[in-house]
């Protein structure tokens, strides 16, 4: 790949698991009442047909990974789960009650934090508990993700038994060096061990994720790490850039800096090394940074144009209405966001008062459900168009200024009323979101709120 562009179009920007970005959701036109409604609209336009999906957040962790910027609390106290789960719970009836019928799951995700921190009893618990609110539909999925050192074969066999059969464990790095600077050491032979597990307990799909562009990793630890991911064989594999975002409080990100990552040339090179690496063992690229063998749902559902990005990344099951539960959970209606309150004292307190534990969320314009739609089909199928009227917006003829100097540079290709990603442009997929991305530059931040896009 060539340095310049690398170097070009190395800039602050977001991942684009949703439209409009957090940063940019409007609160002066959100209220609890406008999302209940746009959530009960969602719901009776979806459930009867393809359902719901449920993301369950659990943010316990034994100890701070300090690559992970997501939301988490930090101890070796297990009497935590039960309180915790037991608030889950009550905020999931908070929503069922606002159904005229029992809603049907069609996809149900475990993230955290580390979901293998609660006990698979506690874990049991749980999921019945949802589970006596609401429906299967025929074609459900379920999937969660696991922590190498901690996931048990009691674990994985429970929640097989539960319905499960898709599982995420976290690999990052096999160097130990990698290992120590990002805090999270586990051996190969750990990650052997569960991987070998859940393929004989009867898990169908078995995903690993690979963090490039980590500090002091270099291309021939990345290289390493992915030659023993394919003895494994996973079925699918998250393959992606370390978000650095220090500024995010609680990460842990400042016990190393800017001088111990590598540069943004050497990262690209990282990737383009893994990416070989993937295909000459038979994964094919799916979206940005995934990538599955052609047994895989997530192939399939590319191929068939049902690919579907959210909250949780790229998913083979798309449903218009996602509820997000426990603490920092953010829920999608489709013309609708919300994010649950970060800390796990408020929202107990919320959930005691028998209030959904909102702190902020957005109500969807037309024009936000315009470019969303664009971004998506970018994201998701590397093209979009325009020659429906309906997804024309005003200020098209200013994106497609933005968009030239990319068509001159190859990375894409400009249609009379369409645009092509080229093979070049996809690692620069997120480059061209943002010329779409009509709040971003209406407002440009005056910090930096994203991580870089190369």
């Amino acid at each position: 790949m060539c340095h310049s562009l690398v170097n070009k179009y190395n800039i602050a920007g977001p991942r684009y698991t949703s439209y409009p970005t957090v940063p940019y959701w409007n609160m002066d036109t959100f209220s609890l009442k406008k999302w209940k409604s746009s959530l009960i609209h969602a719901f009776n336009e979806s459930n009867r047909n393809e359902g719901i999906s449920l993301y369950i957040h659990l943010p316990f962790c034994e100890s701070l990974c300090t690559f992970c910027g997501c939301n988490k609390r930090i101890t070796k106290r297990h009497e935590v789960e039960l309180p915790y789960i037991n608030a889950v719970i009550k905020e999931w009836h908070l929503y069922c009650n606002l159904f005229s019928i029992k809603p049907k799951i069609k996809e149900l995700h475990l993230g955290g934090g580390t979901p293998t921190f609660f006990s698979p009893e506690n874990l049991d618990y749980l999921i019945n508990e949802i589970l006596k609110q609401a429906t299967l539909a025929e074609d459900y999925e379920f999937s969660f993700e696991g922590h190498p050192n901690n996931t048990s074969e009691t674990h994985l066999q429970t929640l097989y038994n539960l319905g499960f059969r898709r599982v995420s464990f976290g690999v990052q790095d096999y160097n130990e060096t990698v290992q120590k600077a990002i805090h999270r050491v586990q051996p190969f032979e750990n990650v052997k061990k569960v991987t070998e597990m859940a393929r004989q307990i009867g898990f169908t799909s078995i995903g690993h994720d690979i963090i490039f562009g980590l500090p002091f990793q270099t291309e021939a630890h990345v290289e390493d790490t992915i030659e023993k991911t394919k003895t494994l064989g996973p079925d699918r594999i998250a393959f992606y850039s370390y978000a650095h975002v220090p500024w995010i409080k609680g990460n842990g990100q400042r016990g190393y800096n800017d001088n111990d990552l590598p540069t943004a040339v050497t990262k690209r090179k990282q990737y383009e090394t893994g990416k070989k690496q993937l295909s000459d063992a038979g994964y094919i690229e799916i979206g940005m940074d995934h990538f599955s063998l052609k047994t895989d749902t997530l192939y399939q559902a590319m191929e068939n144009g049902t690919l579907h990005r959210n909250f949780m990344g790229y998913t083979a099951s798309k449903t218009q209405a996602m509820i997000g539960l426990g603490v920092s959970a953010i829920s999608d209606s489709w013309y609708g966001f919300t994010q649950n309150t970060k800390g796990i004292e408020d929202y107990y307190h919320l959930i005691e008062a028998q209030i959904l534990p909102i702190f902020r969320g957005h109500i969807l314009n037309d024009e936000d459900l315009i470019i969303r739609q664009h971004i998506l089909n970018l994201m998701c199928q590397f093209e979009t168009s325009w020659n429906d009227n309906r997804v024309v917006f005003k200020e098209l003829p200013d994106t497609l200024i933005r968009l030239k100097e990319m068509e001159t540079d190859g990375l894409i290709e400009i249609q009379a009323k369409s645009i092509t990603v080229t093979e070049k442009g996809k690692p620069f997929i997120r480059n061209i979101c943002m010329a779409f991305d009509v709040l971003l530059q209406r407002k440009k931040p005056e910090t930096q709120l994203f991580s870089m896009t190369v």
